[in-house]
């Protein structure tokens, strides 16, 4: 078995090692501001060098694939992991990495349906996996900020929720309010994103097609399109959420799960 290329990847290595001095600057003015994050800003870097690496491995692998399988076990593997990860921020929504994980699942696959049907990259490996990886990435960031503001909007102000329930307002009546705000303060940052994009920063697709050696008119007509979907995703997978938290926070009466929005 030829492993050549692990003295390539050792040796590529070393910029990336001597790029951690500004992780021990940080470390360094966390310890001086008393901040106590020391201990989180090495665990966090050695997991993410960690995982890194091993998924370079692993995308390595499936590129020299020709299966559509590899596809579909890598997409669902992120959307797992993402759905997990969101959960995780709203921990106390019931269910909520179940909620979390089918929100990001239907968002995110309709819009790389449409991002199959229009061909707008060839469907292999390469192309699609890190196109899905950043759908899944911002629909998990706008589902688990979605999920947790509802519920702590809805437990902040339950005695208006529960008094719209007993004038006869349906749960979704009655929490109208709460679902846009939560609705509106997990979309605007990706809405923001939007707006300012190309006069702040350049988007990782934009930024890799023209490090690829396209010409920076074609790499813009692709991040557009890649711009287009994401919003699209992440607006499916966060109003999905809000109708898929409702069974856990009401009863077949139509009544508060007082137990969901205890205070922690």
């Amino acid at each position: 078995m030829d492993w050549s290329f692990m003295g390539e990847f050792l040796k590529g290595m070393v910029k990336p090692l001597a790029a951690t001095v500004l992780v021990l600057l940080a470390v360094a003015l966390s310890f001086l501001q008393k901040l106590g994050m020391e201990s989180e800003m090495v665990y966090s870097i050695v997991r993410a060098f960690v995982q890194l690496s091993v998924i370079g491995f692993v995308l390595q692998f499936i590129f020299t694939q020709h299966n559509v399988g590899w596809i579909l076990l890598a997409y669902l593997f992120m959307v797992t992991v993402a759905g997990y990860t969101a959960g995780q921020r709203a921990k106390h929504v019931p269910r909520g990495k179940l909620v979390a994980g089918v929100s990001i699942l239907a968002g995110t696959s309709l819009t790389m349906f449409f991002l199959v049907v229009l061909r707008v990259f060839p469907f292999t490996p390469r192309y699609i996996i890190p196109v899905a990886g950043m759908m899944v990435g911002n629909s998990m960031t706008v589902t688990g900020v979605t999920m947790k503001r509802l519920r702590d909007d809805i437990r902040t102000q339950i005695n208006l929720v529960e008094t719209a329930l007993a004038l006869g307002a349906t749960p979704r009546q009655a929490t109208v309010q709460q679902v846009k705000r939560a609705l509106v303060i997990s979309l605007s940052p990706v809405i923001d994103n939007t707006k300012t994009v190309g006069l702040i920063s350049l988007p990782g697709a934009m930024t890799g097609l023209i490090m690829g050696g396209a010409s920076p008119l074609e790499a813009i007509q692709l991040q557009i399109i890649v711009m287009n979907f994401m919003i699209g995703a992440c607006t499916v997978s966060s109003v999905l959420s809000t109708y898929l938290c409702w069974p856990s926070f009401f009863t077949k009466a139509y009544q508060l799960q007082t137990k969901v929005f205890v205070p922690p």
